[in-house]
């Protein structure tokens, strides 16, 4: 590349910095040129996801799969233990908080400090509205995927949550439509698929 040693290490820094790599001295007798140990550095987990992935295309194919050989009740088992995890692990942070708080902290349902994802107040409850799905791709394909949310928030929350606007309807965004006024008894509350559950206009 007709760069300098200094040239490399400088760019290497700046990565560094910026959290793309990281950096370890290897064990053993691997040396550098000036004797001292080598200094190896890596990707870190942001770094890896700058580069192209098809892990889309593999959750689209594992999902059909599990329909496909161990039937539709197979793939319905898995979503709910899915988000039987999501609610175990999100719970232990709500617990004692007003529904309020509880919105608000759930605008990390997807990632931590989410920049995408904002609550508003309405009449009849609240709204989580998430710009940047993480799963985009998947969910466009299988949007049975998201089943797994719409439960999720119902249990963590303890109300009766729907999607108002969504992805694949074209809307650029989906709008969890928390409704403050239509309590569920979480403990019983069993996993159904989004198509199934009742929406607001009664259907």
């Amino acid at each position: 590349m007709q760069l300098t040693g200094e040239a490399v290490r400088q760019q290497l820094l700046q990565l560094q910095r910026e959290g793309w790599i990281e950096s370890r001295v290897a064990r053993g007798d691997e040396r550098g040129r000036t004797g001292r140990p080598a200094t190896r550095y890596n990707l870190t987990e942001a770094g890896d996801h700058l580069f192209p992935k098809n892990y889309d295309l593999l959750n689209v194919a594992v999902i059909d799969a599990v329909a496909e050989e161990l039937g539709p009740d197979a793939a319905v088992r898995v979503l709910k233990r899915v988000c039987d995890d999501r609610v175990s692990m999100e719970g232990k942070t709500l617990q004692g908080m007003s529904l309020e708080n509880k919105v608000e902290a759930l605008k990390s349902l997807y990632a931590a400090a989410d920049p995408y994802m904002t609550s508003e107040r309405v009449d009849d409850g609240f709204l989580l509205v998430e710009r940047n799905c993480p799963f985009f791709n998947t969910a466009m394909r299988r949007p049975a995927l998201c089943s797994v949310s719409v439960n999720a928030l119902t249990r963590l929350l303890g109300v009766r949550v729907e999607r108002d606007e969504t992805f694949q309807a074209g809307a650029g965004r989906c709008v969890f439509h928390i409704h403050a006024n239509e309590p569920i008894d979480a403990t019983k509350w069993e996993f159904t698929m989004e198509s199934e559950l009742p929406h607001h206009d009664g259907t």
